[in-house]
């Protein structure tokens, strides 16, 4: 896009919403052919204020706003939590945050920007604080809900407002992903000898990098031995068997900056077009079921025993969610975990 001005961009916006009131900030930004991140940057002066880190800084003061709804996402899943942020730590190459309801791994490098967003909408005012990556893409966003800190909330934007409150933000491009080397490239006999020494899922992605494969490409290499191919519908297949059977699980979706993720049961399991949706108290999901291309249940030997996962890529071989039983370490893996993945997504019967 060629360089515009914020008042040029807001009558193109102004135009886009008469033509559809009701149009999302990402489809709009789609539409204009600009990032998310801009989108918002126009309402500089009008419905948001530019902040500026230290973001762990920022973060850490998310701590005083009490029951907030914490939305991460990606091109195809987006995972919503209400809760409070708690327990936080940072270090030299990003965060974590443990409270049980707000459950994030922060990769801080990659957050660039970020806006406190003071909107009216249909259902009444809404502020949130909007984070963004280098090219404008959305990382994560908190939502003040009705019994939020407004104070907390107030004192935050005066202490990380940004000296420059009048231009939008400059985009970059991404480093594009490396290629996977060819499967006869990868030494898969010690890719494999290594998995199965595995005594942590932390481990996994350290194999990788030592082996010089991809995630999925690494899949299929296991695949017979610690990896199989699932239906397309995986998601769709397990969720409903944890909400029938009351089983707790847990739902890790991200980005380049973030990983935010659920532990619980779901209950409430809704398709709608190509989404399927949990809609929850406390917990939505929202998965473009059209957008799978590929499939997994992944084991894992760990200390504790084999721990399963079902993984979902799109045609980029990009992840788009991946779920696991609910579990901490030092505990085995739940059978009726097991029994969802063998008998719901693989349709085998009851796992041994």
């Amino acid at each position: 896009m060629t360089t515009i001005s914020i008042e040029e961009l807001r009558s193109k916006i102004l135009s886009e919403r008469e033509k559809t009131p009701t149009i999302r900030a990402r489809d709009l930004a789609e539409r204009l052919e600009i990032s998310e991140g801009a989108l918002v940057c126009s309402g500089l002066g009008q419905t948001a204020t530019r902040l500026t880190g230290p973001w762990s800084e920022v973060i850490t003061a998310f701590g005083d706003l009490g029951e907030v709804m914490a939305l991460t996402r990606n091109h195809a899943v987006v995972h919503e939590k209400v809760g409070e942020y708690a327990n936080m730590s940072f270090g030299a190459h990003g965060g974590i945050v443990l409270n049980h309801d707000i459950d994030l791994r922060l990769f801080l490098k990659n957050w660039a920007f970020g806006f406190a967003v003071n909107e009216d909408t249909r259902s009444g005012p809404r502020r949130s604080l909007q984070f963004f990556g280098v090219d404008g893409t959305a990382v994560h966003k908190v939502y003040l809900r009705e019994g939020s800190n407004a104070e907390a909330y107030d004192a935050l934007v005066a202490k990380f407002t940004h000296e420059d409150q009048s231009n939008l933000i400059q985009v970059g491009e991404v480093s594009a992903e490396t290629p996977d080397r060819a499967d006869s490239e990868v030494d898969a006999d010690a890719l494999l000898a290594g998995w199965s020494t595995l005594k942590d899922t932390h481990d996994f992605f350290p194999l990788l990098r030592k082996c010089k494969a991809g995630r999925q490409q690494a899949l299929r290499l296991a695949e017979g031995r610690f990896a199989e191919r699932a239906p397309t519908d995986a998601a769709e297949r397990l969720l409903n068997l944890a909400a029938e059977r009351g089983a707790p699980i847990m739902a890790f979706v991200g980005n380049k900056g973030i990983i935010q993720i659920h532990t619980g049961p779901v209950s409430r399991i809704e398709p709608m077009g190509p989404w399927i949706n949990v809609l929850d108290d406390g917990f939505n999901l929202h998965l473009r079921a059209d957008l799978v291309t590929d499939a997994w249940v992944v084991r894992k030997p760990t200390e504790d025993g084999d721990v399963t996962s079902v993984e979902l890529y799109d045609k980029d071989g990009t992840m788009m969610v991946q779920f696991f039983g609910e579990r901490k370490p030092g505990q085995v893996e739940r059978d009726d975990w097991r029994a969802i993945v063998s008998e719901g997504v693989l349709g085998k019967g009851v796992a041994a």
